[in-house]
């Protein structure tokens, strides 16, 4: 059974890895069609917090991915233990790809977009299709990061459906959030950055933001309960 301060760690880390990763979204520059690849890229170079706010993304996915783990670890003392090892090692998968992904998108498509908007006319048709050879990287990072945080979430929903430490609809509300956001990681890996991609993806993400910041408050509730009430033997409402 994890302690009471390691499952308010795992709650601070849910909810302060939520708030980054809003904020590092909010700052990321949203008015051209990602699809639109000059729109795009010209939005981009102008951006003076491109990797700012994608360090702020990748800050809040590891944060979060910590209160994962530490759920995990919790949930490893009831029935759902098999479900809870296997969404860990997804959640693991999960960082690993979003690093990647932020490495491209982040830092090595800056590079590439700055030196084709300042680039002489001579040479931007060049510089460009090697910008855009750099998006494709980019975009199949994202089907994978969407696909394997979709995966992640829907196991963990799994697992809290099976486990009786926290209320059963908090399972429910990640696979209502991981499921269309692994559809969106076959769109975008069918489409790109296409309308409908965004469609699903976008609202997606937003439902797995609200899931962790639910659960983000149930494990501080579960860490400050009294340690002679075993987390397994609590009353917790049902849906």
């Amino acid at each position: 059974m994890v302690s009471g301060g390691a499952s308010q760690m795992g709650a601070t880390c849910a909810i302060a890895g939520s708030v980054l990763l809003f904020i590092g979204t909010y700052l990321h520059p949203m008015s051209a069609d990602p699809n639109q690849a000059a729109a795009a890229f010209a939005e981009y170079a102008a951006d003076p917090l491109w990797v700012a706010s994608h360090l702020t993304q990748l800050a809040g996915v590891a944060l979060i991915v910590a209160a994962l783990l530490l759920l995990a670890q919790q949930l490893r003392a009831g029935s759902a233990a098999a479900w809870a090892g296997i969404a860990a090692g997804a959640a693991i998968v999960g960082l690993a790809v979003a690093v990647a992904l932020q490495a491209v998108d982040g830092i090595a498509l800056k590079f590439m977009v700055d030196a084709w908007a300042a680039a002489p006319a001579a040479q931007k048709e060049g510089l460009f299709h090697a910008a855009f050879a750099v998006r494709q990287i980019e975009i199949g990072l994202a089907s994978m990061a969407s696909l394997s945080l979709g995966i992640t979430a829907t196991l963990y929903g799994v697992a809290l459906l099976f486990d009786r430490t926290h209320p059963r609809w908090v399972g429910g509300l990640a696979m209502v959030g991981g499921v269309p956001t692994m559809m969106a990681g076959v769109v975008i890996a069918s489409t790109g950055f296409s309308a409908l991609a965004m469609a699903i993806n976008m609202p997606a993400n937003a439902l797995l933001l609200v899931w962790m910041l639910v659960l983000g408050g149930c494990m501080w509730r579960s860490g400050g309960a009294r340690p002679e009430e075993p987390a397994g033997r609590r009353r917790v409402p049902r849906s």
